[in-house]
């Protein structure tokens, strides 16, 4: 199998978070995270991946600060729990999970929800908005290099 191609060093923003959350199983570890797994036996049940895949991909997320360690104060293992860089993550995989929702289930297909806990209704769709306020669609954005903090010589 060929070696995954790094791109830590990348200047597109698409790219560059791909090292860490670029693999399928990383994006299901996170997931599970949210929903308040946090020990290696709970992601290996719910996951089904073998033991050593789930342990370099919790490495690796850890490695990138979006989960951490911590002692777990009824055993001698630890859990893992999400930084605060890993619950900025919860906006993408909401809208992951809402562009699944409807594209990849057929009409009628049961799938789980996500809702608002406190009233039980389903989280409005995620949106790109402008700095005003208005919904932007893909053609009504561009990219732009940002300029360096420092110039280049």
């Amino acid at each position: 199998m060929a070696a995954r191609k790094s791109h830590k060093s990348a200047s597109c923003p698409v790219a560059r978070p791909l090292d860490a959350i670029g693999d399928w199983w990383a994006l299901l570890i996170v997931r599970d995270a949210f929903d308040g797994l946090s020990r290696f036996g709970e992601f290996h049940k719910n996951l089904g991946l073998a033991k050593n895949i789930l342990s370099d991909r919790l490495r690796n997320l850890v490695s990138h600060n979006i989960l951490k360690m911590v002692p777990d104060e009824d055993s001698p293992y630890h859990r893992y729990v999400l930084t605060e860089k890993g619950r900025a993550l919860f906006p993408l995989l909401v809208a992951l999970r809402q562009w699944g929702e409807d594209y990849c289930f057929t009409a009628g297909e049961e799938h789980v929800r996500l809702v608002d806990r406190r009233d039980g209704l389903p989280v409005t769709p995620v949106e790109v908005r402008a700095q005003d306020g208005r919904v932007l669609m893909p053609d009504e954005t561009v990219v732009v290099r940002q300029a360096s903090a420092t110039p280049t010589t």
